[in-house]
């Protein structure tokens, strides 16, 4: 089955993992996987929170008559370098975490990874601009924690969202686990019976509603966050169907002055192929929006060969431009960048460049990181380094034309 990057990586590879055999392995269980390091001049404090929607039903649990999410705000800081960190996953997601990536179970202890942030420290004094990240479908808030500590590190507030019952596994404060497996039987009879059109738009519809939901939140977080946001500098990136959810959402909410795509069709087609266009893809935005693809011979995205990003980029009102992570898959966005590379050895090479090509894993990081950056300081602080402009750069990226 091809499915779109709407879903590869995610939903769809979820569901073929079930079946796959796994892949042949070394003889060593349970390894911790280490995230790179920030670059910016803040450390990185990072606070989570429950969002409750009570004028919503549950979009996927029918009998739940309200909506809630997940949150964590990572944000500068000035803590001492001794404090004890976080874990990137909590235990009822490290629990799930890698099943879509076609690796061994129990190969890697996801629950041991740790971050390089503080745990509700207080906010740097100032006010920074906020950017929301919305994770690819199938995948948890948690699994771009590389790029969203180093923004952070940078000198703004990030704001991850869980889209509970989208994500593998949503863990809430008073301990309880919402997973997906109802989305993920309407996902397997939408396609089954050829509906996967109005599947994707009920999931986009969802999407965009917790982010609005988050947007709206935003002024009253507890323990001084609000007071650290500047509200009227706000961006939106997401990976997959979070690129997509960072275009929809712009194109109805206007808090959202500059938003990135990284790997994410904009059509609601199991297969992209332009017949069911958005209408962010129709229309276009009058506000900046940056195409990150990746680069399969077969599949990669770019305006040339995803049907909807050529008729959103024909549309595009404002600012624009379409970079391509050169030898890179549709995981190069994530934390698989970083992390898989240090299962090199012990996982088939054709495992790993599945999820995450050819390119070395530390120059993809450092490229992404510098034009999620570049972007978001360009078109939030107005300070422009250039990066964008197309020149060449010694980063692993072509610009497409």
């Amino acid at each position: 089955m091809r499915s779109s990057r709407f879903v590869v990586g995610s939903l769809a590879a979820a569901m073929l993992a079930v079946s796959a055999p796994a892949p042949a392995v070394a003889a060593a269980e349970g390894l911790t996987l280490t995230l790179p390091a920030p670059t910016g001049r803040y450390a990185v404090g990072e606070s989570s929170f429950r969002l409750v929607d009570r004028t919503r039903p549950d979009p996927w649990v029918p009998a739940q008559p309200y909506r809630e999410l997940m949150i964590s705000v990572f944000h500068p800081t000035i803590h001492s370098g001794d404090s004890p960190v976080t874990r990137q996953f909590p235990p009822a997601v490290a629990a799930v975490a890698g099943g879509n990536l076609g690796l061994p179970a129990g190969l890697v202890d996801w629950a041991s990874t740790e971050t390089h942030s503080v745990r509700d420290a207080a906010m740097a004094p100032g006010r920074f601009p906020v950017v929301l990240y919305s994770p690819g479908a199938g995948d948890p808030r948690d699994w771009n924690v590389s790029l969203v500590e180093d923004l952070a590190s940078r000198g703004f507030v990030v704001v991850t969202i869980d889209h509970t019952g989208d994500g593998p596994a949503v863990r809430f404060p008073d301990g309880h686990v919402t997973g997906n497996g109802p989305l993920l039987a309407l996902w397997n009879e939408a396609y089954r019976t050829g509906t996967t059109p109005a599947f994707f738009r009920k999931l986009m519809e969802a999407r965009t509603a917790d982010t609005s939901l988050v947007l709206d939140r935003l002024p009253s977080l507890p323990g001084g966050l609000n007071a650290g946001m500047d509200l009227r500098r706000i961006g939106m990136f997401g990976q997959s169907a979070g690129g997509f959810t960072a275009a929809n959402t712009m194109y109805t909410d206007p808090r959202i002055k500059a938003g990135v795509d990284m790997d994410g069709t904009l059509e609601y087609s199991a297969k992209p192929d332009g017949t069911n266009l958005s209408e962010v893809a129709a229309h276009g935005l009058d506000r900046p929006f940056l195409l990150l693809g990746s680069s399969p011979a077969a599949s990669g995205s770019d305006i040339h060969r995803e049907p909807s990003w050529a008729a959103f980029w024909r549309h595009q009102h404002g600012w624009k431009a379409d970079v391509t992570l050169d030898d890179s898959g549709h995981a190069s966005f994530t934390d698989a960048e970083a992390l898989l590379p240090q299962l090199t050895g012990r996982v088939p090479a054709e495992t790993l460049a599945a999820a995450i090509g050819t390119v070395d894993g530390r120059r993809a990081v450092t490229a992404t990181r510098a034009l999620v950056a570049s972007f978001f300081t360009r078109f939030l602080k107005g300070h422009d380094d250039h990066l964008l402009d197309g020149d060449a750069s010694g980063h692993p990226i072509t610009f497409v034309r």
